[in-house]
């Protein structure tokens, strides 16, 4: 396999790597910023971006940093629910048996983040993932969730993340008091050409190479216009251009062992 040909410790482009390790870019660098300030001022955040763009991650860090004793979260990915059933799996993770009426799963829900706030002066975090998958009774009912002393309060954090889709829903008319409670709002942009050639020598040292500045230049910039600057993509080509390092014998990754390797990557 390509570790043994480049003298690697493990494959620098999987996705499991140590969050202290995550590579840092304009990108990143730009919603971490919005998020901290949401973690200070609390109520709803938007993260939009691309499959593959690092929503997920970037995420995942988040919440690795988050000190227990200020902060708890509550994760949940959504499907096709229905409005009670998104209010009973809410009131579930936060380790409440839900109530069969919606009001009542509702009042659960409020409890719980009041009580935590109020009393243990916690923050809770919640972070509802592939939010574009929402219907819009949901979201229209979701704004519920925000309305604590007759909207003067924010006392959690709302993180929504999905793909650009959610755009357009939000824009409807029965989704604008949702919309008008978002505070801020991200979309992912991706890596440059500089960053995604740092970004690929950087885990390449990670992960062992002996080896200096493996991708050239000219292979960043033919991955960028095939990646858009997407982690997910990036790394499906990185691993497919070392692949065709090993069976050629090569120690570098140029434009053209790219353009060889993008034959074989499925977009």
């Amino acid at each position: 396999m390509f570790r043994q040909h480049f003298g690697l410790k493990f494959n620098p482009f999987d996705k499991d790597i140590p969050v202290d390790k995550l590579f840092e870019s304009k990108d990143t660098d730009e919603l971490e910023s919005r998020l901290q300030y949401m973690l200070k001022n609390r109520g709803i955040f938007l993260l939009v971006g691309e499959p593959g763009s690092g929503k997920s991650t970037a995420l995942r860090k988040l919440v690795t940093s988050l000190g227990q004793t200020l902060y708890r979260t509550f994760y949940l990915s959504l499907t096709t629910l229905t409005v009670k059933e998104f209010y009973q799996h809410l009131a579930s993770i936060f380790g409440e048996i839900p109530a069969n009426r919606k009001a009542e799963v509702f009042r659960q829900i409020q409890n719980s983040i009041s009580s935590m706030y109020n009393d243990q002066r916690i923050t809770p975090v919640i972070v509802i993932d592939e939010v574009h998958m929402a219907s819009t009774a949901i979201l229209d009912d979701m704004r519920l969730l925000c309305n604590f002393q007759m909207d003067s309060a924010n006392p959690f954090v709302l993180i929504l993340s999905g793909q650009p889709q959610i755009k357009n829903k939000l824009a409807l008319n029965t989704c604008y008091p949702l919309r008008q409670r978002i505070q801020l709002n991200y979309t992912m942009k991706g890596l440059t050409v500089e960053e995604i050639e740092q970004y690929c020598n950087t885990r390449m040292k990670l992960a062992g190479c002996p080896h200096e500045s493996v991708f050239a230049p000219s292979a960043a910039g033919l991955i960028h216009s095939s990646s858009g600057g997407f982690l997910r993509t990036v790394n499906k080509i990185a691993v497919a251009s070392l692949m065709y390092c090993m069976q050629k014998n090569l120690l570098s990754v140029d434009k053209e062992v790219v353009y060889q390797a993008n034959s074989e990557v499925e977009f």
